[in-house]
């Protein structure tokens, strides 16, 4: 295997750590500065007020997106399992 090819492998798992952790930390973001604006208009200073939101948003996140990140996930697996091979039978 070449230097250009480790590199791809190495670009495309960087990538797809990307797609699997980039909409649940979005929503998280989202429904944090949701969460943190009812507190300020409020006043309501309680921190572990934000925490049930979060994990509910995260969730149903990835209830949504699940089938997705694991499809995208399994496409990489085998590629590089396919990889692996390719360097065992050479």
């Amino acid at each position: 295997m070449s230097q250009s090819e480790v590199a791809m492998l190495l670009e495309s798992g960087l990538l797809l750590a990307l797609k699997l952790a980039g909409p649940l930390l979005g929503v998280s973001l989202v429904v944090g500065l949701v969460i943190s604006l009812i507190q300020a208009i409020t006043q309501i200073n309680e921190a572990t007020l934000s925490f049930v939101p979060k994990v509910a948003a995260m969730a149903a996140t990835l209830v949504l997106l699940g089938p997705f990140m694991l499809g995208a996930l399994e496409a990489y697996a085998r590629l590089l399992f396919d990889r692996i091979v390719a360097i065992g039978g050479s």
